[in-house]
């Protein structure tokens, strides 16, 4: 090889060295974390309010064993949030860097667990009474016996998109006893038109929420309308609007907002 060229290419492998050794501190300070919290494999529940089986995964946050009087988010539509949304790395990240407190996760999942192809969400997430039910009655129960929690309302969050998202405002009506925390992105309404007239109606509930949409073709119109209703009953109130339609370039960018809204670093 031609001296200069080799003389260049010492010099590449130097500056690619000190690069390289330069990162590493850079990156590991900037994340600030080197522990990632436990996703359990599914776990199945067996409703007798709803006489069948539900499957449902646990995000427990790190250090977890040192950890008491965890809030929790419960998650419509859960296998969604884990595979397109990334949520347990997210919720890894910001409470590594302290944006939020620790928190558990429970990802519900609203297949049949015995036959994935059977998707219960029309049937579940229409303001169900029994839906409702399970959650207050057996759900809740059975992860406050289990894990660390704070076991209060103002400590529980749920979280939905579309028709999960009308469900989350469902729960603002009917299980507002034990949810304080109501988080809808893009709320498919349609199914339930009466869901206006009843948060109209209804004295203001002890609820903190959340509200998105996004703005192509998204059923924006209908979630300005509960936004509406909402701001004038003096509903504690996030609302965000972001240029996307139905679907994950909507939703996913903002799951930190609905982190930090809910759990923000004390």
């Amino acid at each position: 090889m031609p001296r200069l060229l080799l003389t260049r290419s010492i010099l590449l492998v130097a500056l690619l060295q000190i690069i390289a050794s330069s990162a590493i501190p850079v990156l590991a300070q900037s994340s600030g974390y080197s522990e990632a919290g436990v996703l359990s494999d599914n776990r199945i529940i067996s409703s007798q309010i709803l006489d069948y089986d539900l499957n449902y995964r646990v995000y427990t946050p790190p250090g977890y064993d040192d950890l008491t009087d965890l809030s929790v988010i419960y998650i419509a539509d859960g296998q969604w949030y884990i595979s397109e949304g990334q949520l347990p790395s997210l919720m890894d990240k910001m409470i590594g860097v302290g944006d939020i407190d620790p928190l558990i996760a429970i990802f519900v999942d609203n297949r049949n667990p015995h036959d994935i192809s059977d998707n219960r969400r029309n049937s579940q997430f229409w303001c169900n009474p029994d839906y409702v039910r399970f959650y207050e009655e057996e759900l809740v129960p059975e992860i406050d016996d289990a894990f660390k929690t704070a076991a209060n309302r103002s400590s529980r969050v749920i979280l939905g998109l579309s028709f999960g998202g009308l469900n989350a405002a469902c729960f603002g009506l009917l299980a507002h006893e034990s949810f304080e925390g109501i988080a809808m992105q893009s709320p498919a309404m349609r199914p339930v038109p009466s869901i206006y007239s009843d948060y109209n109606t209804t004295p203001k509930l002890p609820l903190k929420i959340f509200l998105s949409s996004g703005t192509v073709q998204d059923n924006e119109d209908a979630t300005r309308r509960l936004k509406s209703i909402l701001e004038e009953k003096g509903y504690p109130l996030h609302y965000v609007e972001v240029p996307f339609g139905h679907n994950w370039n909507n939703w996913g960018p903002l799951l930190d907002d609905v982190l930090l809204y809910f759990f923000a670093g004390s």
